[in-house]
């Protein structure tokens, strides 16, 4: 009943245009209780009018290449950090223009966003990614899995004592794929301290981000690396960048460029 009562009172608010293929949302995560304090901002990208690239570099360099949003050049429309890494790098599934740099890792909550080589966007889950591995213009893995199936929790999310701490609150980001095949990326942030305490490393759980993912129409969602890594950036119609940055570099980054119409 808690996950159902959150997806009720998180999600508020409207998509705004930003440019042809991307929205923006920006909404208090809940109106009283420990979410109060919390915002989430979202972006929604069609696929069909975007390109993504990973940037950064994927191993062997003690995890710290220097990625952040800054990174995002003169053409970038988003970019985000990608998934979790560990102490050589990137962990997991590296896959850069066609080219596999890393072998894919394993888990019971592991999920790989791909874009194959037609430019579709998926969720894949570990039981799909035999079939889906060949044909990846771009992967990289995070965990743990959100939603799966259709809109589903993983049943690692449904009881403690699973693997995964669901009490726990920190700052998050997370990405998410809708019915329509819209690549949803949000972050939340910690407004109590006023601007200064904004990467706080304090938001919701577990289960509480992934009803908020649901709330914006998504049916598979994954978390990627929060905490002190999770940055966002934007860029509006008139090349205006909002920025949501955070302290830690990362590995790898996304950027998003616009394709021509």
């Amino acid at each position: 009943m808690r996950f159902l009562y959150v997806a009720l009172v998180v999600g508020a608010g409207a998509w705004q245009p930003i440019r042809p293929g991307v929205w923006f949302r920006e909404s208090q995560m809940a109106k009283e209780g420990s979410l109060a304090p919390v915002r989430a901002v979202a972006v929604r990208i069609d696929p069909r009018l975007a390109r993504f690239a990973l940037d950064g570099v994927a191993g062997n360099d003690g995890g710290r290449t220097g990625w952040s949003i800054a990174r995002i050049g003169a053409a970038g429309v988003v970019a985000f950090n990608a998934g979790q890494f560990a102490a050589g790098g990137a962990w997991g599934w590296v896959v850069r223009d066609g080219v596999e740099l890393q072998p894919p890792g394993t888990g019971s909550v592991v999920m790989s966003f791909v874009v194959d080589s037609a430019g579709v966007a998926s969720l894949v889950e570990q039981s799909e990614l035999p079939s889906r591995r060949a044909h990846a213009r771009l992967a990289f893995q995070s965990y743990p899995a959100l939603l799966v199936g259709n809109g589903e929790m993983p049943r690692e999310l449904a009881a403690p004592g699973r693997g995964v701490d669901l009490e726990h609150r920190d700052s998050r980001l997370a990405l998410g794929i809708t019915d329509d095949g819209s690549v949803v990326i949000a972050l939340t942030r910690f407004t109590g301290l006023g601007a200064s305490g904004d990467v706080l490393p304090w938001g919701p759980t577990v289960p509480e981000m992934a009803a908020y993912m649901r709330s914006l129409g998504c049916r598979r969602a994954v978390l990627l690396d929060g905490g002190m890594s999770g940055q966002l950036a934007l860029r509006d119609r008139d090349d205006t960048l909002r920025r949501w940055p955070n302290w830690r570099p990362v590995p790898l980054g996304v950027v998003v460029t616009q394709v021509t119409q």
